[in-house]
């Protein structure tokens, strides 16, 4: 098996932070600061050494909340290779989220577990306004905020993609009824798609993460390589103890051993999804 350091792939899951040339908004809940920093530079530099061909940039709510420039910044520089998930607020327009596809912006995101319970049934026009512009809501829930998730979508046809392996409460087990609904998502729709990445932020320490494996076998099993994708969560904010780009690499290859699935969830599902 070639060393998945050495294959093409796509990372589906990571930040850009700089505040020297992008300032840090007022009043965003945390701002990185260190070793959590990930410039544009260092960004391409990671790439290189570990054979990303392409990215998909998540809008940090750490730093910038609703201010994409910085990632609208990167896209652009990268001659609009790369894509991005936006952050937007409840009050967001059609023109706007329209000006942010035509930037590379892929997709919205929700991220319920920064938010009060209900903050986003404010959201349910902008999930209308993402199935007319055929983008894609990026959602993270944790443990049973699975259901608070599942209320937002109801019947609306969008593209769906769910962070970090839908973080599951892996002290309730596999046969919970939170982990039951999040396999029963992947017979949603065709165009649901389920990021194998964030293991730092649902499974205890140390590396790798033992007592994730058997779950991510389960979703990979309900999800299959066609609708797996994998992300790294570069540059690994608010972690109690190191993680590290080419280990987490490795510990996508031990759970992706066949190289035909490993190049449908390091790349092909990405392209589909995302650049299709």
């Amino acid at each position: 098996m070639p060393h998945p350091l050495l294959e093409p792939k796509i990372d589906c899951h990571l930040h850009l932070l700089d505040p020297q040339r992008f300032p840090y908004g007022e009043g965003t809940p945390y701002l990185p600061e260190g070793q959590e920093i990930g410039t544009l530079h260092q960004m391409r530099a990671v790439f290189d050494a570990n054979g990303v061909t392409r990215a998909l940039l998540v809008q940090p709510s750490s730093g910038y909340g609703t201010d994409n420039s910085a990632m609208l910044d990167a896209i652009q520089r990268s001659g609009m290779d790369w894509r991005g998930i936006a952050v937007v607020g409840p009050d967001v327009t059609h023109d706007q989220l329209a000006a942010l596809k035509a930037g590379g912006v892929a997709g919205v995101a929700y991220n319920l577990p920064f938010h009060p319970a209900g903050y986003y049934k404010a959201f349910a026009h902008v999930t209308e306004m993402l199935v007319d512009l055929d983008l894609v809501l990026d959602i993270q829930f944790e443990g049973d905020g699975i259901f608070e998730a599942l209320d937002l979508l109801g019947n609306a046809p969008v593209r769906l993609a769910i962070d970090h392996c839908g973080r599951p409460d892996l002290s309730a087990g596999r046969d919970s009824t939170a982990f039951r609904a999040l396999l029963a998502l992947a017979d949603r729709a065709p165009d649901t798609v389920i990021k194998l990445s964030g293991h730092h932020k649902f499974a205890p320490f140390p590396w790798p993460f033992e007592t994730a494996a058997p779950f991510v076998a389960d979703l990979l099993a309900a999800y299959t390589p066609d609708r797996c994708v994998w992300g790294s969560d570069w540059p690994f904010l608010r972690v109690p103890e190191r993680v590290d780009y080419g280990p987490l690499l490795t510990l996508a290859a031990q759970s992706l051993p066949d190289d035909a699935a490993r190049e449908k969830v390091f790349r092909r599902t990405a392209e589909r999804m995302f650049w299709g």
